[in-house]
């Protein structure tokens, strides 16, 4: 295919730039724009080249290579050389501005102010052959307009980009006009940050900016780019939810649309992916830790699916039009999907499929292939000797994706992914959710404030005990004040009375491990039965009021589930002691993190009655009075 690039000088005519950045691209070695997704890809591998290395020298140090790209049946194929390089590191996000933030400024990290690295920054893009194009952050017509610089040799970085991101030609004659500018940098991870993943952002009046000085995506192409939106949607009143988005079609026709929200590794990916069988056709619910019992379900039929979003629910005011349910859209053009649990062939026969014979080459990260081989989900590179690498992902358009829905859509249900350890008699910790818990609308916030990070995190690189994500999920990935995002997120709770809200674990049911079984086997359930409203008789107050309320019974297709299952506190390897043990070690993570929003003065007055029902002990009930919402139990 013939390449659509054109002579730079032309396309500057067409851009509305501020001076710095007109002169940059006006000074530079070369540059390159790039109007189609083709554009970038020729430039990956250029010539008749198979496999590259991208390298940068570095003073006093010599060339540094960061990754090896290789080109495969299905597309590109990267390999970072340092373990570091393979996943987000969830402290590279600094602050370059002096506007108001909860956030780590770099200034108070390197002791100067983020000018002069800047500066340097534009220094070297100027020394490089450039590449350039545009995008628009948030795929709907109220998106944010995008441009992205970074040096032609990193072709790889800008493909995923565009293939998570979107592309949009710049043309003479028609004019684009950046609001966010994404600048890339790879040298400067060696050169200035001590190997470590730094990406910068910049608040500026009239614009934003992204720095990333490292070629992982993660931390720029996607969360750099989904911090912008989270930026304009603090200033103008919206929220972009960490959430996948699913439309559920029972084998009876019924519809019902549930949002997955959570911290990294929560199951959003897979709210949108088929519950895993086995080679019989039965689905293995679980393994007990303990004794070894394996309990096996059967489905005959699971539900229909159709994706609507896999990370990132946009829900700006424009598509708001149902005054009971939140109306979302994807916020994305590709998805950033994480393969660590596809460990042999058949595992995901559908993601399996659509990444083997694309319609369009796509990007994979951590993936063991060879030049002109066919790059396979379930061969996952090792971070070392007999250990893989947990972060196996690949980036596809969700335009080939099968059933994709490309409209807004009303939100029935928001579920929670929580990822649990096991909990034992003798090994007490907070691993004490059951299937599923219904929650009423006050908890529901507060869990989405507390983010837990949970157990055995494969996304990013410290996974050891307890931590939160922060407000909304989303927190790593935003560069305001805390309070501001908390008060948008209860706006959303209180305005949309019609949305339900369950909590799910993930990995281990007590002394179970179920894996993303759990949301699995919620989705069925409650899409069968036509959404979250229940008889008196059939829910009851969790032992852990955090939880909400805990099932009395469920059944899927004939079959029983055991009391265990819904109350986690009755497996005989659990018991009430540990169970009461890993409550309090959960309640009191949640008041150390909700202790600030407490002390806010700008916390929404509600939000400090719900928080402080919290530290007074408060019930379900209590919880379930302070918001007005439409009731989860049938009538009397």
């Amino acid at each position: 295919m013939s390449s659509s690039v054109v002579d730079p000088n032309p396309v500057l005519e067409s851009l509305n730039l501020p001076k710095a950045v007109g002169d940059l691209l006006t000074q530079a070695k070369s540059v390159i724009f790039a109007h189609t997704l083709q554009d970038i890809y020729q430039l990956v591998l250029p010539g008749q080249a198979d496999q590259v290395s991208v390298a940068y020298p570095i003073l006093n140090k010599g060339l540094i290579n960061e990754a090896k790209v290789c080109r495969v049946k299905n597309g590109i194929v990267v390999n970072y050389d340092d373990p570091y390089m393979r996943r987000r590191d969830p402290d590279c996000m600094l602050i370059g501005d002096n506007s108001p933030t909860d956030k780590q400024r770099f200034k108070d990290v390197y002791k100067q102010d983020f000018d002069q690295t800047k500066q340097e920054t534009f220094q070297w893009l100027v020394g490089q052959d450039l590449l350039v194009f545009g995008f628009m952050a948030g795929q709907a017509s109220s998106g944010i307009p995008t441009l992205v610089i970074l040096p032609t040799n990193a072709a790889f970085f800008a493909y995923g980009l565009a293939l998570l991101q979107g592309i949009v030609g710049i043309e003479k004659g028609k004019k684009f006009s950046p609001r966010c500018f994404i600048y890339v940098a790879p040298p400067f991870r060696h050169s200035h940050f001590s190997g470590k993943q730094v990406v910068v952002h910049c608040r500026l009046p009239e614009q934003y900016e992204i720095f990333s000085y490292n070629l992982y995506p993660g931390p720029s192409a996607k969360k750099g780019v989904y911090g912008a939106l989270l930026h304009f949607g603090e200033q103008e009143g919206w929220v972009t939810n960490h959430a996948a988005v699913v439309q559920v079609i029972t084998p009876y026709d019924n519809k019902i649309t549930i949002m997955h929200e959570g911290a990294s590794g929560g199951g959003k990916s897979e709210m949108n992916e088929r519950i895993h069988r086995e080679n019989d056709g039965s689905i293995l619910f679980g393994a007990n830790g303990k004794t070894l019992e394996k309990r096996f379900l059967t489905i005959p039929k699971g539900c229909k699916l159709r994706p609507v979003t896999d990370d990132m629910a946009l829900a700006h005011p424009s598509i708001q039009k149902n005054k009971k349910k939140l109306t979302v859209m994807d916020a994305e053009y590709g998805w950033f999907i994480r393969v660590d649990h596809i460990k042999s062939y058949g595992t995901d026969p559908e993601v399996e499929a659509l990444s083997i014979r694309p319609q369009l080459p796509l990007l994979f990260l951590n993936i063991d292939a060879q030049p002109g081989s066919t790059a396979l989900l379930w061969e996952h590179i090792e971070d070392s000797p007999g250990k893989t690498c947990p972060n196996p992902r690949f980036i596809i358009p969700r335009k080939i994706v099968p059933e994709v829905v490309n409209k807004p859509v009303g939100v029935d249900i928001r579920s929670f992914g929580v990822r649990t350890p096991p909990c034992t008699a003798d090994k007490p910790t907070y691993g004490i959710l059951g299937i599923f818990h219904v929650l009423p609308p006050a908890l529901a916030w507060l869990w989405r404030l507390v983010a837990p990070r949970g157990y055995d995190n494969p996304s990013i690189i410290d996974t050891e005990g307890m931590s939160s994500e922060g407000v909304g999920s989303y927190w790593p990935f935003a560069t305001g004040l805390q309070v501001n995002h908390a008060n948008l997120l209860l706006k959303q709770v209180i305005d949309y009375p019609g949305v339900k809200y369950v909590l799910c674990p993930v990995k281990w049911i007590g002394a179970w491990k179920v894996g993303f079984m759990p949301q699995w086997i919620m989705r069925e359930y409650v899409a069968r039965r036509g959404g979250v409203k229940f008889g008196q008789d059939e829910l009851s107050d969790a032992r852990c009021p955090l939880l909400g309320y805990a099932l009395e019974k469920l059944t899927v297709e004939g079959q029983n589930f055991e009391q265990g299952f819904l109350k986690v506190e009755m497996q005989p390897e659990v018991g009430l002691e540990a169970y009461d043990q890993g409550a309090l070690e959960l309640t009191t993570f949640f008041k150390q993190e909700l202790k600030p929003f407490l002390e806010n003065p700008a916390l929404d007055p509600l939000g400090k009655k719900i928080i402080t029902c919290l530290f007074e002990g408060g019930t379900v009930e209590n919880f379930s009075q302070l918001i007005r919402t439409d009731n989860i139990f049938f009538e009397d």
